[in-house]
C-alpha cells in the first residue's frame, strides 16, 4: 500500500535537509565531525541488534541512546552555540532591518568610497612590506565586546594610522584593529581563535583569529600575512587567499560591509 506524500511532507523533509547541511558546514573540519559520525554509527549498531532481537546489548545501548540527547547537548555546546551565531548572523546580514539602524546615524554613503580606499591603500604598502595585520570590519554584529579587551581608539580611518599600529615596533600592532560605523573603533584586541583543525599548516594565528571572529560574528575580516605579505579575507568561517588590491576594493565596496 503506498504511502501518499502530502506538499506538507515534502516542506518538512527539505526542512531538515537544510537544518542537517547548515549543521554539517559548522562541523566539517572540526573534531566534532569525527564524534558525530561516532554516535551515528552506534546508532546504526543499535538499530542492527534491536533488529536481530538481541535483547541484552540492546537493552544496555537503549540506555545510552535514551540520554544521549542531554549528553550531545554538554558534548557539542559550543557548536550548537556557533550554529546558532550563524544563523542570526547572516540574517542580519541579509536584512535591510536590524536594531542596530535605530539606534545609530546613518553613515553618509559619500564617506565611504573614501574610507575604502585608506583601508586599501594601507592593506597594500603593509603588503608590500610585509607587516602583518588583521583587521575587523564590523557589519550588523556589535563588537564593543572585543573591543573592551583591547585598547580604545575611536579615530577616523587613515592608511597612516593603520600603518601606525601595525608596524612591528608599536604597542598597538599585536593584535586586531576593529572597524565600526566606519571609525577606528578599537586596536590590540585579541580574537577568539578557530578550532578548525583541517585548516592548512601554512595558516598562522592571525588567520585562525580571522576566521574565528568570523564565526561568531557577521564581521569581515581583512587579514595581511607577515611571512609573505599576502592578503586574505575571512567571511563567516570561510577564508579566501591571495586577495589583490583591486579584488579587496570591490568586496569593501560589494559586500555589505557598511
Amino acid at each position: 500500500m503506498l504511502v501518499p506524500i502530502t506538499v506538507l511532507d515534502i516542506i518538512d523533509i527539505l526542512l531538515v535537509a537544510f537544518i542537517m547541511f547548515q549543521f554539517y558546514r559548522i562541523i566539517k573540519g572540526t573534531s566534532v565531525f569525527s564524534i558525530v559520525i561516532g554516535v551515528f554509527l552506534i546508532y546504526l549498531f543499535w538499530l542492527l541488534v534491536k533488529a536481530l532481537n538481541m535483547n541484552l546489548i540492546s537493552s544496555l545501548l537503549g540506555q545510552v541512546i535514551s540520554v544521549g540527547v542531554i549528553a550531545l547537548i554538554v558534548v557539542f555546546q559550543q557548536e550548537v552555540k556557533r550554529f546558532l551565531l550563524v544563523i542570526g548572523n547572516r540574517y542580519l546580514k541579509n536584512t535591510k532591518l536590524s536594531f542596530k539602524r535605530f539606534f545609530t546615524t546613518e553613515k553618509d554613503d559619500s564617506v565611504i568610497p573614501a574610507v575604502v580606499e585608506e583601508i586599501v591603500k594601507a592593506v597594500q604598502s603593509m603588503s608590500s612590506k610585509k607587516i602583518g595585520a588583521l583587521i575587523v570590519i564590523g557589519r550588523q554584529s556589535l563588537l564593543g565586546l572585543y573591543a573592551d579587551r583591547g585598547q580604545k581608539v575611536d579615530a577616523a580611518i587613515s592608511a597612516e594610522l593603520l600603518e601606525t599600529i601595525f608596524f612591528k615596533n608599536t604597542p598597538l600592532h599585536d593584535g586586531a584593529v576593529l572597524i565600526e560605523n566606519a571609525q577606528i573603533l578599537a586596536a590590540r584586541c585579541p580574537l577568539p581563535v578557530t578550532d578548525q583543525y583541517a585548516l592548512s599548516s601554512h595558516f598562522g594565528m592571525r588567520h585562525r583569529a580571522a576566521i574565528g571572529i568570523s564565526e561568531q560574528t557577521d564581521a569581515l575580516v581583512v587579514v595581511v600575512s607577515e611571512e609573505t605579505g599576502r592578503i586574505s579575507v575571512a567571511d563567516a568561517g570561510e577564508i579566501r587567499e591571495n586577495i589583490k588590491p583591486d579584488e579587496l576594493r570591490n568586496i569593501l565596496l560589494m559586500e555589505k560591509v557598511w
